[in-house]
């Protein structure tokens, strides 16, 4: 079954995001991002430790861009639904990632098949390419500050491609 949500904020609810986190190291903070997947009802606990198994096994691919890593792991019947977890730490870590070191922000994404989270990647893709959006999301002082600038972000993402597909109809009339 595949599961479609509205943007970033459609799959992230408040009670799964966490600002000014403290985290020993990754693996802490790892545990942080699958503890509000599971306690949003996104995932079991069993989630966790695969997402950290896959990091144990595969190094820190994870680390996809300078301070930010995507905690994942593959679908499993730890996954109850497709969503994501938002973690901000108030110090910054190393994951062993030379090129992206150190991660200021972690992001549990988890979904129940390979499809599921095509949508909330697709918005997360557009998110990374604006870098002021980011940096704002970054300094969130709130779980809710960080939900309204995602719903925000998501408005203005909304506007700018039903603007582009106008403008592509009227391209092509």
């Amino acid at each position: 079954m595949t599961v479609t949500t509205t943007g970033l904020s459609g799959g992230l609810p408040e009670d799964a995001i966490l600002t000014h986190a403290v985290a020993a190291d990754w693996r802490a903070a790892i545990t942080l991002a699958g503890d509000l997947l599971t306690t949003s009802g996104v995932t079991t606990s069993a989630y966790t430790a695969e997402m950290l198994a896959a990091v144990d096994t595969l190094g820190p691919y994870i680390v996809i861009v300078p301070g930010l890593a995507i905690a994942h792991s593959r679908p499993s019947p730890a996954v109850l639904r497709a969503g994501m977890s938002w973690v901000s730490l108030e110090t910054p870590i190393p994951f062993g990632n030379s090129k992206n070191d150190p991660v200021s922000l972690v992001l549990g994404l988890a979904a129940p098949d390979h499809d599921s989270h095509l949508g909330i990647m697709s918005a997360l893709a557009a998110l990374l390419l604006d870098a002021d959006a980011l940096a704002e999301l970054t300094a969130a002082e709130s779980p809710a500050q960080v939900h309204a600038l995602l719903v925000a972000f998501d408005r203005s993402h909304s506007d700018r491609s039903h603007t582009d597909s106008s403008l592509e109809g009227k391209a092509t009339s």
